[in-house]
């Protein structure tokens, strides 16, 4: 028997999954990763218990699964993107926490570039909107704020990465410092037309050049880790961001077709094939995870807060003892009573763009109780995803008949198991929402990088193959009702951005 490896370094937690050659998971292992919130608004990660998380957790899935670490034939990693470290490039030693995507200190900055109009040419050349969400000011920020850290970088002693960029430097004993395309496209430093870092860009933002990674495909050899972390090298044969790999993971190779991530945050992606699709309303254009040299792109819209709700009402508000615990708390109201539940905690992300939006939760009476903030809680992660497809559809209406309309969505991530959530998300959206039998399709999309990567598979076809469908839900609501809720959400999601 032969396995594939994904490493899977999320926000919340660092997981290892072992597969099969027919995608089947063998075993998994995770660890929770500590977040650090030195400021409002502001969220960090240890470098350092990302890596140690990291490892610990792949040599444990190989003990669990009793295997041979020989029997591995390749690495994927796929990984939380945007979030942003600078190390030292002698020592490897990080020169401080790492600045989490999520994290919004560099507003001021981005509000200067967009008052100063640049906001189209940057959107032109790298598929993103000006917001903090993005690498590009997090570099910025790190470099300017930390003692030394800018003349260090200037004599070419630091270097910069995405999460996928850390963890090839520490497995590979700091031999390789490398990035895919789908990673360095979230920079806001990169240009996804001419697949280059932008010199424009670089200078906008102050980013030597002697700081970056080295481009590749998604499917490449970036290297082998060193012997010392399983007891011989290991190919390291695919890195994709973890919605690229999620894409790639739900077998989303062809124009039109589009998966929702339910994680921490909600991401909804549809592939564009070779077509650079520009949003006019509200989405980026991202670099989709690629085979060979020949560029793939989606559009995506993306959701600050999707299943971090759930961890709020278990953390901040007590509700619940376990995420578990949302479903039947939700399902013990027929309907949220009205209450509208917007968890803009660190701003909202597209299509709104609101970077100083804050939480609301509206339509409270005497007669609410914690069962329906629940089930509002968990409405929200559809409302909002139900926003991105129906921009995505506008976008998709204006391309001349290149991409084919969303005729179904595909749909991982932890909050997918949830029945009460995707049968509302079903209703919301009016086409089929349809959850597959392996809902781990991140780590599985990683892991099919590396199988390509390898030899293991000889082509796209053999993974399409391998995809099937767990359960589909199929809309029940009426449009004309499902209109009128989607309308009482955006009324809610424009008092929290009132000025």
């Amino acid at each position: 028997m032969t396995y594939l490896l994904a490493l899977d370094q999320g926000t919340s937690s660092s997981r290892s999954i072992l597969f099969d050659r027919q995608g089947q998971m063998i075993a998994t292992a995770q660890r929770e990763l500590t977040q650090i919130f030195p400021q409002p608004g502001w969220v960090e990660h240890d470098p350092m218990d990302i890596w140690a998380s990291q490892l610990a957790t792949a040599r444990e899935v190989i003990q669990r699964a009793g295997i041979q670490a020989s029997q591995i034939k390749g690495i994927g990693i796929t990984n939380q993107r945007e979030t942003t470290l600078l190390w030292n490039r002698r020592t490897g030693e990080p020169v401080h926490n790492a600045v989490v995507w999520q994290d919004r200190r560099t507003e001021p900055f981005c509000q200067e570039l967009r008052a100063t109009g640049l906001s189209a040419d940057i959107q032109q050349r790298t598929g993103l909107v000006v917001d903090p969400y993005f690498s590009g000011s997090k570099v910025r920020w790190l470099l300017d704020h930390v003692p030394g850290a800018r003349a260090a970088a200037e004599r070419g002693e630091l270097a910069f990465g995405t999460v996928d960029s850390w963890l090839i430097w520490q497995l590979t004993g700091g031999r390789v410092h490398a990035t895919d395309v789908s990673n360095a496209s979230r920079t806001m430093l990169y240009n996804i037309q001419s697949s280059s870092w932008d010199d424009t860009q670089l200078a906008r933002f102050e980013v030597p050049a002697t700081l970056l990674p080295e481009v590749h495909p998604s499917s490449h050899r970036y290297g082998e880790t060193d012997p010392l972390h399983f007891g011989l090298p290991l190919p390291i044969a695919g890195v994709a961001g973890d919605q690229q790999s999620a894409l790639f993971g739900q077998a989303c190779f062809r124009p039109g077709l589009a998966k929702n991530t339910y994680g921490t945050g909600c991401f909804l992606l549809m592939h564009t094939g070779d077509e650079v699709m520009t949003s006019r309303n509200g989405l980026i254009t991202t670099r989709a995870a690629q085979i060979g040299l020949q560029p793939q792109y989606a559009l995506e819209g993306s959701v600050f807060i999707g299943g971090a709700v759930v961890q709020w009402l278990r953390d901040g508000l007590h509700a619940i003892d376990a995420s578990s615990a949302v479903q039947s708390l939700a399902q013990s109201v027929p309907d949220s009573g009205g209450v509208v539940f917007v968890p803009a905690f660190t701003g909202l992300g597209a299509p709104y763009w609101q970077a100083d939006a804050r939480g609301a939760i509206l339509g409270l009476t005497r007669g609410t109780h914690i069962g329906h903030i629940a089930r509002a809680a968990l409405e929200s992660i559809a409302f909002q995803s139900a926003a991105l497809l129906t921009a995505m559809g506008k976008d998709a209406m204006t391309t001349a008949g290149h991409t084919p309309p969303i005729t179904e969505l595909r749909v991982d991530g932890g909050a997918c198991v949830n029945d009460l959530l995707m049968q509302f998300q079903a209703d919301l959206l009016g086409v089929p929402v349809v959850r597959p039998k392996v809902v781990e399709t991140t780590a599985l999309g990683a892991a099919y990088l590396a199988g390509l990567g390898t030899g293991v598979y000889a082509s796209l076809q053999e993974l399409e193959d391998l995809w099937a469908a767990e359960r589909t839900f199929y809309p029940t609501m009426s449009p004309e009702r499902a209109d009128e809720l989607k309308a009482r959400w955006e009324h809610a999601v424009r008092q929290t951005t009132a000025a």
